[in-house]
């Protein structure tokens, strides 16, 4: 295993909950990101799944330092993000970048493409020299497939899934070391997301990026994935590489989201039994005791109630999993998507 660029240890987001107008009062706290801890390697892509509202968002926004942790640290080679000034801040950001969800609203409708790309140079003028940013722009344009005699047109005037290239092209601008990639391909057609994660390949070959990918499409996410982290209610209950996750998870609740994924394969279809859960998810500003998942859980005892179990390696598993009583399962999960129709499901 490469070295590690980049360590999350027990990073916490809450955001408080008040009362009134005029005097306001807190009453509460949602609890978005609750203790999260991994590690990202050089050239890796680790990539994090989970239903909305678990805190994917969130963690890409308090990695950035786009909002500030109520506690925990992120450290970059060694170094305490959350402890820098404006300067340092402004130099870190050179090496991590961020590529937003939707490419129809992270771009500025009044900039054109020329002058969207070239904004980091403005902002790091010792990159690029002024008389040679416009070849710079013309160059990034070309790596992630666009015209680049295109540079002077305005952001309505591409296509979906050319405005993400667009803001890929911004985020390689300063050639960053990481890249946190916040739902990317989530709000394009599926021929397009092909062709989006495919570039976002080829460029991690050509520049040794690391990534962190978020999304919750769990295809997309082994296509591209080192390793998969999957997050419930604010906090990572399983993480491993992209066989461990996907061929023997431990954690119900993982094992539950892979069930679900569409079978193509008619006879396979037959012999794969769903687990549909029952309930809602819970609210994160009132969490459940314990384990957060044991009130949607078929496993649940009075221990998860009254514990909370450690992101850990068990003795029946081969890699880390949060649950008292994590148990390897083979599910066979396709890359492709069928039809869910007349599928045997098991309620638990």
């Amino acid at each position: 295993m490469t070295e590690s660029i980049l360590e999350v240890r027990d990073l916490v987001k809450y955001y408080p909950v008040n009362r009134g107008v005029v005097f306001k009062k807190t009453v509460g706290h949602v609890q978005a990101v609750d203790g999260v801890s991994f590690d990202l390697h050089k050239g890796e892509t680790l990539g994090v799944v989970g239903e909305s509202g678990c805190g994917k968002s969130t963690l890409a926004k308090v990695l950035m330092h786009l909002e500030h942790p109520t506690s925990g640290s992120v450290h970059y080679k060694g170094q305490d993000i959350y402890k820098l000034r404006a300067g340092g801040l402004r130099k870190l950001r050179r090496n991590i970048q961020l590529v937003m969800q939707d490419p129809y609203t992270s771009l500025n409708p009044r900039m054109t493409v020329g002058d969207l790309i070239g904004e980091p140079f403005e902002i790091h003028p010792d990159v690029a020299p002024k008389d040679s940013r416009r070849r710079k722009v013309q160059e990034l344009l070309e790596v992630v497939g666009l015209n680049p005699e295109h540079i002077n047109r305005y952001p309505h005037q591409f296509s979906g899934g050319q405005r993400q290239r667009i803001g890929i092209a911004r985020a390689l601008a300063l050639r960053p070391e990481v890249i946190v990639c916040d739902e990317p391909v989530s709000a394009l057609d599926v021929s397009i997301q092909a062709q989006v994660m495919n570039l976002l390949e080829k460029l991690q070959d050509e520049f040794g990026l690391s990534y962190i990918f978020i999304a919750h499409d769990l295809s997309v996410v082994r296509h591209l994935s080192d390793r998969v982290a999957v997050m419930y209610l604010g906090k990572i209950v399983e993480i491993g590489t992209e066989d461990e996750i996907y061929e023997r998870p431990t954690h119900p609740y993982t094992q539950a989201l892979l069930s679900a994924v569409p079978v193509p394969d008619p006879n396979s279809r037959k012999n794969k039994a769903i687990i549909r859960l029952t309930g809602d998810v819970p609210s994160p500003t009132n969490p459940p005791s314990g384990c957060r998942f044991r009130t949607r859980c078929w496993k649940a005892q009075e221990i998860c109630s009254r514990e909370v179990p450690l992101l850990e390696v068990r003795s029946s598993s081969d890699h880390p999993s949060a649950c008292h009583f994590a148990e390897k399962r083979e599910i066979v999960v396709s890359h492709e998507a069928g039809d869910l129709t007349d599928l045997p499901t098991r309620t638990l």
